[in-house]
């Protein structure tokens, strides 16, 4: 069965393909379905060693539960009936299946979906939270009678606190579906944020800076939405994860993070399809990747990116300070558009590059790309970290590291991941590579070089959603992780 548990019989390959993305990302719950609650004590010792707990105490191990486990406490005694109102609730609609089954979603509209979808709303009115988590992903709101519903749960999430939100409309596709209504924006209290599957709320009416001030993870999934109410959202949103044919960050101006999911058309059989993305005001961008030279058009302003175009104030970001690009080092054209794509950066401090393996044995190679290159600011004035992964041995990739080691008089570290799988010519390069690299003139004395053998199999990423999108962590890219 498929992750998403839908039929696809009448889906295209695309739809399918990005089903199982929204459903494969879906944020894990802080609490899970298969810890027993048997406590049961020894034959010999029948004292309810637990009810002596203090209070706040089993207030902590009650919101460690399921929502129905909680409110199956409240049978144990007088007493236990308060704590687990008065505990922090976690609600995940799949722990509330009538199975059991917390992986099995409904395939269609019918009676296990309207229990859940019950369920949800008893919990909602019953519980006064507030709810850390909730995650609602069963639910079939396809036409208008689900919109006092809709409605109604978000009045309760906005009233009684709500940390963490995903919803997920389990109907298909969602240009034919419920739009979600505009008290979505009425849950002050977001930090996170993911809706999938979803006709998004019109925002014409909504004030601006009005929406989610609080949020700090804003993930969008199959999502049918006009651009100004993209524009809208992304004005209130430090970060965003993408795997849209276009993104335009039009306005963003609370913007942080934006996040490319690297490779994923070709690893689904959709090469074909190629991302435009359009960066126009985002003065507080720091962090971005992954720009691949191969597969997306990057736009500045009104400026479409090409090989050799010189760089203006009208064809750079200058907020972003940790960039990560993947491309193919045997393709000439991928490599002759780095130069252009990192010219658009000039304050880049640490540049993470990926390279992709190809199985074609290419022979038009151009190794004075970066011989001829014209002078790179960032590389030149601010870059002080650079780390490369998944060298495979090409000739075209040492030429880039050299480029670095020569030009970068700011480079402080040079961490260089080794592919795991090398045949023995590429071996021969990469140990060639290593000395000529070693023998270049580096334009910094201080420079610390790690090599390291990457312990991943091949075609695989350290990189996560859930970790690269935590604001607290310095290396979203996870670029030193097998240090």
């Amino acid at each position: 069965m498929s992750v998403h548990g839908l039929p696809t019989e009448k889906m295209s390959p695309v739809e399918e393909v990005m089903l199982i993305f929204l459903y494969s990302y879906l944020p894990s719950p802080p609490v899970s379905t298969s810890p027993s609650l048997c406590c049961a004590a020894a034959a010999a010792d029948k004292a309810d060693r637990v009810s002596r707990l203090p209070d706040n105490l089993l207030r902590r191990v009650v919101s460690l539960l399921t929502a129905k486990d909680g409110a199956r406490t409240t049978v144990l005694s007088s007493r236990w009936r308060g704590i687990w109102r008065s505990s922090p609730t976690v609600l995940v609609d799949t722990h509330l299946l009538p199975s059991g089954d917390g992986e099995r979603r409904p395939a269609r509209a019918g009676d296990a979906s309207r229990s859940v979808t019950d369920a949800v709303s008893a919990v909602l009115e019953s519980h006064p939270g507030p709810f850390p988590f909730v995650s609602l992903t069963c639910s079939f709101m396809m036409d208008g009678a689900h919109s006092d519903l809709l409605e109604r749960w978000f009045q309760l999430l906005a009233t009684k606190g709500v940390d963490e939100l995903v919803f997920v409309n389990h109907s298909w596709p969602p240009s034919r579906g419920l739009p979600l209504p505009s008290s979505l924006f009425s849950c002050a209290s977001l930090c996170r944020l993911f809706i999938g599957a979803w006709v998004f709320p019109d925002t014409a009416a909504l004030p601006r800076g009005a929406a989610f001030p609080n949020l700090r993870h804003l993930v969008l999934a199959c999502v049918a939405i006009k651009d100004n109410d993209l524009e809208f959202v992304l004005a209130a949103s430090p970060l965003c994860l993408s795997t849209l044919e276009e993104v335009a960050v039009v306005d963003a101006p609370s913007l942080e993070r934006l996040f490319i999911c690297k490779n994923w058309n070709e690893r689904h059989g959709l090469s074909n399809v190629r991302t435009t993305v359009k960066i126009g005001h985002a003065p507080k961008l720091r962090v971005l990747g992954y720009l691949e030279p191969g597969v997306h058009v990057l736009q500045i302003s009104n400026t479409i990116i090409e090989a050799g175009t010189k760089a203006s104030m009208h064809t750079t970001v200058p907020s972003v300070q940790m960039l990560a690009v993947q491309l193919q080092f045997a393709f000439c054209s991928e490599v002759e558009m780095l130069p252009s794509f990192l010219r658009c950066f000039p304050s880049v401090e640490t540049l993470v590059v990926e390279s992709r393996a190809h199985r074609e044995t290419l022979i038009n190679l151009n190794f004075k790309i970066w011989q001829q290159a014209s002078p790179i600011e960032c590389v030149q004035s601010h870059l002080k970290t650079l780390a490369f992964h998944e060298l495979q041995g090409k000739h075209n990739e040492f030429a880039f590291l050299k480029f670095i080691a020569e030009n970068a008089r700011r480079l402080e570290r040079m961490f260089i991941l080794i592919k795991n799988e090398l045949s023995y010519t590429e071996r021969q390069v990469v140990a060639a590579g290593v000395g000529s690299l070693y023998c270049a003139n580096w334009a910094s004395r201080d420079c610390n070089v790690q090599y390291k053998i990457s312990s991943l199999p091949v075609g695989c990423s350290t990189w996560s959603l859930p970790r690269g999108s935590d604001l607290f962590l310095d290396d979203p890219f996870e670029a030193f992780r097998e240090e």
